[in-house]
Protein backbone atom coordinates (compact mmCIF):
# COMPACT_ATOMS: atom_id res chain seq x y z
CA UNK A 1 0.00 0.00 0.00
CA UNK A 2 1.15 3.42 -0.70
CA UNK A 3 2.51 5.43 2.13
CA UNK A 4 1.18 9.39 3.13
CA UNK A 5 4.62 9.33 5.27
CA UNK A 6 6.57 7.95 2.13
CA UNK A 7 8.25 11.14 0.42
CA UNK A 8 7.22 9.48 -3.21
CA UNK A 9 3.60 8.28 -2.42
CA UNK A 10 3.27 11.95 -0.50
CA UNK A 11 4.14 13.62 -3.71
CA UNK A 12 2.85 11.60 -6.27
CA UNK A 13 -0.95 13.00 -4.09
CA UNK A 14 0.24 16.30 -4.31
CA UNK A 15 1.22 15.96 -7.94
CA UNK A 16 -2.56 14.73 -8.60
CA UNK A 17 -3.62 17.77 -6.21
CA UNK A 18 -2.17 19.82 -8.67
CA UNK A 19 -3.87 19.08 -11.88
CA UNK A 20 -7.19 19.87 -10.48
CA UNK A 21 -8.61 23.22 -11.45
CA UNK A 22 -11.17 25.91 -10.52
CA UNK A 23 -13.64 24.45 -13.16
CA UNK A 24 -13.05 20.94 -12.67
CA UNK A 25 -16.48 18.94 -11.76
CA UNK A 26 -16.88 16.21 -9.88
CA UNK A 27 -17.90 12.45 -11.25
CA UNK A 28 -20.10 12.30 -8.25
CA UNK A 29 -21.55 13.83 -5.36
CA UNK A 30 -22.53 17.15 -4.82
CA UNK A 31 -19.13 19.14 -4.19
CA UNK A 32 -17.09 21.71 -5.83
CA UNK A 33 -13.75 21.67 -6.31
CA UNK A 34 -12.82 24.33 -4.01
CA UNK A 35 -15.21 22.40 -1.40
CA UNK A 36 -13.47 19.48 -2.00
CA UNK A 37 -10.25 21.12 -1.19
CA UNK A 38 -11.73 22.48 1.43
CA UNK A 39 -13.18 19.26 2.89
CA UNK A 40 -10.26 17.27 2.41
CA UNK A 41 -7.72 19.73 4.29
CA UNK A 42 -10.02 20.26 7.14
CA UNK A 43 -10.01 16.24 7.76
CA UNK A 44 -6.20 16.26 7.40
CA UNK A 45 -5.69 18.88 10.09
CA UNK A 46 -7.61 16.71 12.51
CA UNK A 47 -4.67 14.67 12.92
CA UNK A 48 -2.28 17.42 13.89
CA UNK A 49 -4.44 18.47 16.40
CA UNK A 50 -6.10 21.71 14.58
CA UNK A 51 -9.22 20.83 14.11
CA UNK A 52 -11.02 19.31 16.87
CA UNK A 53 -14.45 18.03 16.27
CA UNK A 54 -16.98 16.74 18.31
CA UNK A 55 -19.14 14.04 17.80
CA UNK A 56 -22.05 12.66 19.53
CA UNK A 57 -21.94 9.20 21.27
CA UNK A 58 -24.19 7.48 18.52
CA UNK A 59 -21.60 8.49 15.53
CA UNK A 60 -18.73 7.46 17.52
CA UNK A 61 -20.38 4.12 18.31
CA UNK A 62 -20.92 3.80 14.83
CA UNK A 63 -17.19 4.87 13.59
CA UNK A 64 -15.99 2.54 15.34
CA UNK A 65 -17.90 -0.33 14.13
CA UNK A 66 -17.22 0.89 10.58
CA UNK A 67 -13.54 1.58 10.80
CA UNK A 68 -11.92 -1.88 10.11
CA UNK A 69 -14.30 -2.39 6.85
CA UNK A 70 -13.69 1.74 5.88
CA UNK A 71 -9.97 1.09 6.34
CA UNK A 72 -10.32 -1.87 3.97
CA UNK A 73 -12.75 -1.27 1.28
CA UNK A 74 -12.51 2.59 1.27
CA UNK A 75 -15.80 5.26 0.75
CA UNK A 76 -18.17 4.20 -1.69
CA UNK A 77 -19.59 7.05 -3.88
CA UNK A 78 -21.78 9.42 -2.10
CA UNK A 79 -20.83 7.79 1.32
CA UNK A 80 -21.94 9.77 3.74
CA UNK A 81 -20.21 12.88 5.28
CA UNK A 82 -20.27 14.17 8.87
CA UNK A 83 -21.62 17.57 9.21
CA UNK A 84 -18.61 19.03 10.42
CA UNK A 85 -16.89 18.35 7.07
CA UNK A 86 -19.82 19.85 4.54
CA UNK A 87 -18.84 22.87 2.90
CA UNK A 88 -21.31 24.58 0.55
CA UNK A 89 -19.78 28.26 0.73
CA UNK A 90 -17.14 28.75 -2.18
CA UNK A 91 -13.62 29.57 -1.50
CA UNK A 92 -10.70 30.54 -3.16
CA UNK A 93 -9.69 27.95 -5.09
CA UNK A 94 -5.56 28.89 -5.12
CA UNK A 95 -5.96 29.20 -1.22
CA UNK A 96 -7.66 25.93 -0.68
CA UNK A 97 -5.39 23.87 -3.16
CA UNK A 98 -2.33 25.73 -1.50
CA UNK A 99 -3.70 25.02 2.26
CA UNK A 100 -4.59 21.25 1.06
CA UNK A 101 -1.22 20.56 -0.39
CA UNK A 102 0.85 22.49 2.42
CA UNK A 103 -1.03 20.23 5.16
CA UNK A 104 -0.79 17.41 3.10
CA UNK A 105 3.23 17.55 2.70
CA UNK A 106 2.98 17.49 6.95
CA UNK A 107 2.41 13.46 6.37
CA UNK A 108 5.95 13.01 4.59
CA UNK A 109 7.76 14.33 7.67
CA UNK A 110 7.06 11.03 9.19
CA UNK A 111 4.76 9.75 11.42
CA UNK A 112 5.87 12.52 14.37
CA UNK A 113 3.49 14.79 12.36
CA UNK A 114 0.65 12.79 13.44
CA UNK A 115 -0.64 14.44 16.93
CA UNK A 116 -3.79 12.40 17.20
CA UNK A 117 -4.05 8.76 18.72
CA UNK A 118 -8.36 9.27 19.42
CA UNK A 119 -9.80 10.20 15.47
CA UNK A 120 -13.35 11.97 16.81
CA UNK A 121 -15.43 9.35 14.52
CA UNK A 122 -12.99 6.24 14.15
CA UNK A 123 -11.42 6.06 17.35
CA UNK A 124 -8.31 4.78 18.83
CA UNK A 125 -5.95 5.10 15.69
CA UNK A 126 -2.49 3.63 15.01
CA UNK A 127 -0.31 5.51 12.64
CA UNK A 128 -0.97 2.58 10.44
CA UNK A 129 -4.63 3.94 10.96
CA UNK A 130 -3.95 7.33 9.61
CA UNK A 131 -2.01 6.19 6.84
CA UNK A 132 -4.69 3.99 5.88
CA UNK A 133 -7.69 6.46 6.33
CA UNK A 134 -5.76 9.71 4.80
CA UNK A 135 -4.33 7.92 1.72
CA UNK A 136 -7.96 6.38 1.05
CA UNK A 137 -9.69 9.32 2.10
CA UNK A 138 -7.67 11.68 -0.14
CA UNK A 139 -7.63 8.79 -3.47
CA UNK A 140 -11.17 8.63 -2.95
CA UNK A 141 -11.74 12.48 -3.57
CA UNK A 142 -9.37 13.08 -6.30
CA UNK A 143 -10.88 10.18 -8.00
CA UNK A 144 -14.38 11.72 -7.78
CA UNK A 145 -12.99 14.80 -9.60
CA UNK A 146 -11.07 12.42 -12.30
CA UNK A 147 -7.41 12.86 -11.20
Amino acid sequence: MNSIFDKSDNQSIIARINTLKPESTALWGKMSADQMLKHANETIIVAFGENQVKVNFVLRLLGRILKKNAFIKGFGKNSPTAKEFIFIDHYDFDEAKTELIKNFSRFAEGTQSISVMNHPFWGKMTYEDWNKLMWIHINHHLDQFGV
